[in-house]
């Protein structure tokens, strides 16, 4: 079992590139498969993050509560600067308003799920990112009605209700994470036998887990493409208006590796957890977030298309980001990125 899952991990990004492709063929040549695919994302969202709060134990995530410079400084870079990037990038997207909420939607809203992969791939300390997790997904909840209103007025403000965000810490955060300290309670008191073993089993999941939740969220919402115009009130999208956003993607991604460098620094930061912060920054809430734009009336379905075409241009950030943060950010005691 080590062996498989020290391979996966060996192997992760192309795994995950291969569920992209195959999410794209599936949902370009058997676009009814995505209607099924559709109901999948949400429970392969909560067993990934059980599995990723099941690897690092309680104990490690109370410790990181302690690095208040830390937790300062994610919640600056997510909840400061963040805002005021988005905003500048607003006049270089499409006019179509559903696409922009989608924008918005996932922009605003710090990623909670692999961002702990990828950072830890980057240098991070992956239990510093599982640590703020709870207050990340809390402090979006609170906030982004409010930015919503401030970035487009009320009208769309008031489409976002709480309720499903409510709903998404529930079962996407509070349950994964009750659950998997409950499981790590139980170990500790049989670390022998069939449960500890079947408990060790599930280290290996998270790129099976990841990559399954790539494949239905793609599958699902690539039939809400079509070639031609913006986005008409009937659940699909304008190709061509899609392709817009993916430079505003892309610039987000670039401006906010270098601020969350600048705030890294500025909080005095060591490598790792500098590194963590600049992750944290970057990357974006698009699997726990797709639930909410898929809650949205059907004059705004599309906006769900904006947000996996974030997913899409993300995957490809991280993966640069896993090269490039490391060497943004070394301490003379750290030369090499690593996962601590």
């Amino acid at each position: 079992m080590a062996e498989v899952g020290a391979a996966l991990e060996r192997w992760q990004v192309q795994v995950y590139l291969a569920a992209i492709g195959l999410g794209v063929l599936v949902g370009l040549v058997s676009p009814g498969v995505g209607s099924g695919l559709e109901q999948a994302v949400n429970p392969l969202i909560a067993a990934l993050l059980f599995v990723t709060f099941r690897q690092v134990p309680a104990v490690e995530l109370r410790r990181s509560w302690r690095d208040g410079r830390f937790v300062a400084a994610v919640l600056v870079v997510n909840f400061v600067v963040v805002p005021v990037v988005v905003e500048a990038l607003l006049p270089l997207l499409p006019d179509d308003r559903a696409l922009r909420l989608g924008v918005l939607l996932v922009l605003l809203c710090p990623c909670v799920d692999w961002v702990v992969v990828f950072g830890g791939l980057g240098g991070a300390r992956r239990v510093q990112l599982l640590a703020v997790t709870p207050l990340l997904l809390v402090t979006q909840l609170v906030l982004l009605p409010g930015y919503l209103r401030v970035l487009f007025g009320p009208e769309l403000g008031d489409v976002v209700r709480v309720g499903p965000f409510l709903s998404a810490f529930a079962w996407l955060i509070a349950v994964p994470l009750l659950l998997a300290w409950l499981v790590q309670a139980e170990v500790a008191r049989r670390p022998r036998g069939w449960f500890a073993a079947a408990a060790a089993g599930t280290d290996v999941a998270m790129v099976p887990l990841l990559a399954a939740t790539l494949l239905a969220v793609i599958t699902s919402q690539l039939p809400r493409l079509r070639d031609g115009g913006g986005g008409d009130g009937g659940g699909v999208a304008g190709l061509g208006e899609v392709a817009r956003l993916v430079p505003s993607y892309l610039l987000f991604a670039v401006v906010m590796v270098g601020a969350g460098v600048v705030v890294a620094r500025l909080f005095g930061l060591d490598a790792p957890a500098g590194r963590g912060v600049v992750f944290s920054g970057t990357a974006r809430n698009s699997l726990v977030v797709l639930p909410l734009a898929l809650a949205l009336p059907d004059e705004l379905a599309v906006a769900a298309v904006a947000v996996v075409t974030q997913t899409l241009v993300e995957i490809l950030t991280m993966v640069v980001c896993v090269r490039v943060v490391g060497r943004l950010l070394v301490d003379d005691a750290d030369g090499v990125p690593r996962d601590t």
